[in-house]
Formats: C-alpha cells, sequence, structure tokens
C-alpha cells in the first residue's frame, strides 16, 4: 500500500477514560459493599481487607471521577448526591456478581487443605473445638493444625492462618473480626458463700492466672457502674487458667476467670461443653461484678486478601456467625 494512499478508519475499541476505568465492574461492586457495610472498617472486614485499603481503593475512585461518593464523619458514613445515583447501579453490579458466586459455590467441591489455628487456650479449648467440629462435619476434607496457647505466637514466621487473640490492637496489617465478648469474674463451687461485695473475697482462697505470689490489685465494677478496689492473695497461681478452673471445681478457692472458660456459652449445646475431670460445677460467687482487665473481645485475626485462605476466611465467617447471639 502506498504511503499516500488513505488509511482506513479506526474501527478498534475506543479506548477508555480514566473515570471509565475507575468504575470499572469491580470497583462498582466494591463502593456497593461499603455504601451497604456503612463503615470502611465493617466493609474491610466483610471483604477481608484493611480498613487502610479500603480508604485507598476509595479515594482513588474519587479522583478518577471528580466526585465525592462518601460524606464521612468521626461517627458515621453517608452517602453524598452523587455517590446516590451510583449507588442503584453499583447495587445491580454488586447483586450480579453475588449471584454469579453463589452459582458457583453451589457447583465447586467443598472447602479442602489444612489451616494453621492460634488460639488463646481457654478460648481454644472450651469454645473453638466444638466450633471445629461442628465446622469438620460439614468440611471433611478440611484439616487443622492447632496451637491452643497464651504464648504470643509470631504469626507470619510460625504461617498462622488464623489468630483468635484477646486483644484491643490488632496488628494493623492483618484483618481483625470481633467475635466474642467476655467479662472476668468470680466463681467457686455450688456450695460456695456467695458475696455482696469484692470485699469479700480479700479473706477467701483465691486462685489467680499469673506467675507471681504477689498480692494482686484489681478494680472490679458492678452493673450499676459503682466500682470497689481490692487488694487479693493467692492460695495459688500459674500460667495453666485450666489447671486453676479445675482446682476451683474440685473445692479448692475461688478462681477469677473469663466467663466463658466456666459458663457455656450460649451459641454451644450442654454436651459441646469440655470440663476436666469428674470435678463439681461451678457458679458466680460475686454476682453483677466483673473484674477490669482492659481487655473484653476476643477477635480473629487472618491475612487480607489475596494472601489469605478462602478457607481461613470460610472459619472464621463460621465461628463469628456461630457466636453471635453471645456477642
Amino acid at each position: 500500500m502506498s504511503t499516500n494512499e488513505a488509511k482506513p478508519p479506526n474501527i478498534g475499541r475506543r479506548r477508555q477514560t480514566v473515570a471509565e476505568e475507575a468504575l470499572d465492574a469491580n470497583a462498582l461492586e466494591l463502593f456497593a459493599r461499603i455504601a451497604q457495610a456503612g463503615s470502611f472498617a465493617q466493609a474491610a472486614r466483610d471483604l477481608g481487607l484493611t480498613r487502610a485499603a479500603i480508604s485507598r481503593r476509595i479515594a482513588a475512585i474519587e479522583n478518577a471521577v471528580g466526585l465525592t461518593l462518601f460524606a464521612r464523619s468521626t461517627r458515621s458514613l453517608g452517602l453524598t448526591e452523587a455517590g446516590r445515583r451510583l449507588h442503584a447501579r453499583a447495587r445491580a453490579v454488586r447483586e450480579a456478581a453475588e449471584s454469579a458466586r453463589l452459582a458457583l459455590r453451589q457447583t465447586r467441591d467443598q472447602l479442602d487443605g489444612t489451616i494453621r489455628i492460634s488460639a488463646t487456650a481457654g478460648f481454644g479449648r472450651h469454645v473453638l473445638a466444638p466450633l471445629l467440629a461442628r465446622f469438620q462435619a460439614l468440611h471433611p476434607a478440611v484439616r487443622y493444625e492447632l496451637f491452643f496457647t497464651d504464648r504470643r505466637v509470631d504469626l507470619l514466621r510460625e504461617g498462622v492462618d488464623i489468630a483468635f487473640r484477646v486483644t484491643s490492637k490488632p496488628p494493623e496489617t492483618w484483618v481483625a473480626q470481633p467475635v466474642l465478648g467476655f467479662e472476668v469474674r468470680a466463681y467457686g463451687g455450688a456450695g460456695h458463700q456467695v458475696y455482696q461485695t469484692p470485699q469479700g473475697l480479700a479473706m477467701a482462697a483465691v486462685l489467680l492466672l499469673g506467675q507471681s505470689e504477689e498480692p494482686f490489685a484489681g478494680q472490679w465494677l458492678h452493673a450499676d457502674g459503682q466500682r470497689e478496689d481490692v487488694t487479693l492473695q493467692a492460695v495459688a497461681w500459674g500460667s495453666d487458667l485450666d489447671g486453676l478452673i479445675a482446682l476451683a471445681r474440685h473445692g479448692a478457692g475461688i478462681v477469677i476467670a473469663p466467663d466463658f472458660c466456666v459458663e457455656p456459652v450460649a451459641a454451644l449445646q450442654a454436651d459441646d461443653e469440655m470440663t476436666i475431670g469428674a470435678a463439681l460445677p461451678l457458679r458466680n460467687v460475686l454476682p453483677g461484678w466483673r473484674l477490669l482487665v482492659g481487655l473484653d473481645t476476643v477477635q480473629a485475626l487472618t491475612l487480607p486478601s489475596p494472601a489469605g485462605s478462602e478457607t481461613a476466611r470460610a472459619l472464621v465467617r463460621f465461628v463469628r456467625d456461630a457466636l453471635l447471639p453471645a456477642r
């Protein structure tokens, strides 16, 4: 063809603008999911991403289209007028994507693979173990490597997929989902004296989690807001909480422990309870009072997508949903 001949018209695909690229199907689904969640934090938990990643994605979309889509405040997240107009179309994309995933999920094989799970000893034995048994019945191809310990596990170095931790400051690089709230109370045998105030524990035989025989000073809070400081002297102490609970069941004293280690969690059946030996049941001997320890929630930690295991995320969702009434 001569260089002077007219070139054929460009009939190729039109190049997308930056704004069009920013609003592809993935971006629209993400936008709809965040709007549905009502907060970046909840959306991050739902999607298995960090809150920072969610914020960056939305900022990139808003910068590309030149419009503010979310009205942010310190307490809430709403949609702007432009965001509301976009939401109707974005919601249709989200619903179509969810329908497609559901269709695939119904035809694919069951979950499989090995999950490495770290959990505090008390939560692992009394709450997580019966839930793992249920999950395994649903997904028999899944295998578990368990670390039920109060030792601080290095999640990345030890290759952990899920860590159930009592923490108020989870690592920022992990996705954290609260699964169970708890309170620390005083428990004794069924025939043990019941106290009206924490001062009654000052002269009692107390079993304390810890490595020191020094007196323990703590503050107790009543349901009506009353507070009381008490110093306790343990007759037995150590790092094995279940051992201390076993002592209390055999009448050796009053154990100070998280409620989920002693009282059955409402979401678990009675035959799921795990006790040590043929011992007596325990009861709360300081009704209405709880020890303030600064921590009150067990959180499930997983790696963000795509690094995290889908099987691990499915297990976290199962545990979270099972314990929802207790939360």
